[in-house]
């Protein structure tokens, strides 16, 4: 794989598979970020709250966190990879999963690359649109149903679903500013 000149920031799109409408971010990650560190802000700017495993797929290899025991040797360790081996040119993508549980996919597309990033700072959430399922929904076809009973107080588990929540929901629901101040406290490199 090739590797991308030191210090060029990618904008990403990132989009989460078969949740219509799209639930999608807009990202500026720099091309040194390492797999691991790109997951930790992938967890930020969706929303998701790192509870579960994740993989990116590219390709034959798949890459996360390695099994202590060695007894899964298929998955290489995203700590050791940087994003700019993966995404080399425009329109490269690759896939991250997460939570394998629910089997959340997302597909992530190489937009532009920033060879002189000027006073841009990364990673920043450049844009989405509506907020990441809840964790532990039961997938996409759990989520289609958690909309259908949150929104319909006659639902048998409307009210079960709603206290579980935390009183409200809304789908519609996403702030690019507060996913910033969010990525600040990240900590650096990795």
């Amino acid at each position: 794989m090739a590797k991308q000149a030191a210090g060029e920031l990618f904008q990403v799109k990132v989009t989460l598979a078969g949740v219509r409408p799209a639930v999608w971010r807009r990202l500026l990650v720099s091309s040194d970020d390492s797999l691991r560190r790109f997951h930790d802000i992938l967890q930020v700017a969706l929303g998701w709250t790192d509870s579960h495993l994740h993989m990116f797929d590219f390709g034959t290899e798949r890459y996360g966190y390695p099994d202590p025991d060695g007894d899964i040797d298929w998955i290489k360790d995203d700590a050791r990879v940087q994003l700019g081996s993966m995404l080399v040119a425009v329109k490269d993508s690759l896939i991250y999963d997460y939570d394998f549980g629910d089997s959340w996919s997302h597909k992530i597309v190489l937009e532009k690359i920033v060879a002189e990033p000027g006073e841009l700072v990364a990673p920043t959430c450049l844009g989405g649109a509506r907020a990441c399922p809840p964790e532990d929904c039961g997938g996409v076809g759990g989520y289609v149903e958690f909309l259908r009973a949150i929104n319909d107080p006659l639902h048998p588990e409307h009210a079960e679903l709603v206290e579980w929540i935390g009183g409200e929901f809304d789908p519609e629901q996403f702030d690019a500013k507060a996913v910033n101040l969010e990525l600040l406290k990240l900590p650096r490199g990795r």
